[in-house]
């Protein structure tokens, strides 16, 4: 099995075509969803109610539980410029002797590429404005987020699809800078047997931790596998509240001029949709295998942090 996936004519994977801004801007409008929700901070996770959460509640079979998120890493590389923390701060030797006590201290720059987590819509900013068009610079400041903090999403519980496009290529990983289009979510659909529908989660799989294990580590930031833009308004249509991946989301090396995250502007920023960056999608992957089912119980709860623009998360799927 081949770890090059469908990309130019040669094989080569390919991030294109390119977009240029004029292009950007008009898709950015197209599925902009500002002024739908009262609660506008939470974005597209209104679209998710109890009925949702009910239905993919009954779609569990036999209760296989597997957690997303990648181990708290601490060790510097090539895909972790800012490694989290981790030290004991009581060895039982602070408080007094009896029962003993261990405490520790995590902490972490988390808007990167080593630590599991959501974005929350107060994360990104296009032409200086936040979803619902609030100016970013009047929501966000040294204080933290007055507008479209992770605090306000609370807890998602939904029906997870797993977009497992290395599985339906037949291949062991895509190449990073491989674009992800339309017409590839409409093959995997047919392949997996599985349909993204109102409300959804959508992790996108792209054997990025399965390659780092066989070839190793390298820099996302300059090449990564992922959303092309005009695969958003598919998405859009099929109106979903979250997108995840194995990676960031965005192809890298973006296909978009003068915008280095084209795919987080408009989902976070246009259409509301927070995403879940860094998952360890490979368990998930062998389970719905062996299941012969793409879909599953999704559960998001990320940290209550007020004015936070999002926060490190272990979500949970249930099969």
């Amino acid at each position: 099995m081949s770890g090059n996936p469908t990309g130019d004519q040669d094989g080569a994977p390919t991030n294109g075509p390119t977009v240029s801004r004029d292009e950007f801007d008009a898709l950015f409008a197209s599925v902009r969803t500002w002024g739908r929700w009262a609660a506008a901070d939470r974005g597209a996770w209104n679209r998710v109610t109890a009925r949702h959460a009910r239905g993919a509640t009954a779609a569990v079979r036999d209760g296989t539980v597997v957690p997303l998120a990648r181990p708290w890493d601490t060790r510097p590389g090539p895909d972790n410029a800012k490694p989290a923390l981790h030290y004991m701060s009581d060895l039982g030797d602070v408080q007094d002797p009896e029962p003993s006590v261990f405490t520790d201290f995590l902490g972490a720059d988390y808007h990167g590429k080593g630590v599991t987590h959501l974005d929350a819509l107060s994360h990104v900013a296009y032409r200086g404005r936040l979803y619902d068009g609030r100016a970013a610079r009047a929501a966000v400041d040294a204080a933290g987020a007055r507008f479209g903090a992770v605090s306000a999403l609370g807890a998602l519980v939904t029906r997870g699809v797993l977009v497992d496009l290395p599985a339906a290529l037949g291949v062991d990983w895509l190449e990073p800078g491989r674009a992800v289009h339309a017409r590839d979510l409409l093959a995997a659909e047919e392949a997996l047997g599985v349909t993204v529908g109102d409300g959804d989660a959508v992790l996108l799989r792209s054997g990025a931790l399965r390659r780092r294990r066989e070839v190793g580590p390298w820099d996302p930031d300059g090449a990564s596998a992922g959303w092309h833009v005009h695969a958003v308004p598919l998405l859009a249509e099929r109106a979903v509240a979250l997108l995840g991946g194995d990676g960031d989301s965005d192809v890298r090396p973006s296909p978009v001029e003068g915008l280095h995250s084209p795919v987080h502007a408009l989902a976070v920023t246009a259409m509301g949709v927070p995403l879940l960056d860094n998952l360890d999608l490979e368990a998930l992957s062998a389970a719905c295998a062996a299941a012969g089912r793409y879909a599953f119980l999704l559960v998001v709860a990320p940290l209550n942090v007020p004015g936070g623009t999002g926060s490190p998360v272990n979500p949970v799927a249930v099969l």
